[in-house]
């Protein structure tokens, strides 16, 4: 169910986006999208190309939404019903599947096939890519640490790089060769510096069709997230307090999971093909 047109004001924003080209907002709680908005090509001024949506993510001050694609990061506004984009990234060789933000706004970072991870300074004027970590694979997935200082790589390979962006410093976490994976952290609080914490979750997607819950303190199993309707399952989010998760999968819904029961308590139904990226906030907004 859609009701288009309308900008948002919700303090809880959830944005899905797939292969029908298009990125969804729904009032989270009652399943509703209210609005619909179409993902096109830029680079083509006398006709519409309609494009992919690979990743979205929310900037901290809930203003804007980046859409990942081709060769190509567009923003939104979420305040207005603008349908165009307010800003436009390029110079990417390929497809970018990851995006995401610093916890100030200051930066963005992003992933893609051409085998990097990288820093844009949102600063800028340019729009210009400040900072590259180059692996040997293309990047399914990138994450930020709560530390805002570590980035975690996920690439095609199974292999989980950490990117240390204060001494450039990189090291493998863990090697999975026998699956392409997608990877969402659970949000910890400040105090707890290290990403293998006791308290810190991590939570893969996969084609395999099923989502699992690790503990990064040893990388053990603690749930595993799977329903017979449900297909490819291409990305996840946590929710501010990690007691859910919410999935984008094949089969055109978004679920919205409870983390300790493993049920589904809420789907999301509207788009026409593959939901293969989804965005979700519901913290409160710094002052």
């Amino acid at each position: 169910m859609c009701n288009d047109g309308q900008g948002t004001a919700e303090q809880v924003i959830l944005a899905t986006g797939g292969y029908d080209h298009s990125i969804k907002l729904w009032q989270a709680h009652t399943g509703v999208c209210q609005r619909t908005v179409q993902h096109t090509d830029s680079k083509e001024p006398y006709r519409t190309v309609y494009q992919q949506v690979n990743a979205l993510d929310i900037t901290p001050d809930k203003q804007l939404i980046a859409a990942a694609g081709y060769q190509h990061i567009r923003m939104y506004d979420l305040s207005s019903t603008n349908p165009s984009p307010v800003i436009n990234y390029e110079g990417v060789s390929k497809n970018v599947t990851g995006v995401g933000f610093q916890e100030e706004g200051k930066w963005m970072y992003t992933g893609g096939e051409d085998c990097s991870a990288r820093i844009w300074d949102l600063r800028s004027r340019n729009l210009q890519c400040q900072r590259i970590f180059q692996v040997s694979a293309p990047v399914n997935c990138v994450c930020l640490h709560p530390n805002q200082a570590e980035l975690v790589v996920g690439d095609q390979s199974g292999v989980i790089h950490l990117w240390d962006l204060k001494t450039d410093h990189n090291e493998q976490l863990v090697t999975m060769l026998d699956r392409q994976f997608h990877i969402s952290r659970c949000p910890v609080k400040k105090e707890f510096e290290k990403f293998l914490d006791s308290y810190c979750l991590l939570v893969t997607t996969s084609a395999d069709m099923t989502v699992r819950i690790w503990k990064t303190s040893n990388f053990t199993l603690m749930r595993e997230l799977k329903l017979e309707a449900q297909r490819w399952v291409w990305d996840a989010a946590f929710s501010a307090d990690s007691t859910y998760i919410l999935t984008a999968s094949s089969d055109g819904v978004a679920r919205l999971w409870n983390v300790e029961t493993g049920t589904v308590e809420r789907e999301y139904s509207g788009h026409q093909k593959a939901i293969t990226s989804l965005a979700f906030r519901d913290e409160l907004v710094k002052e």
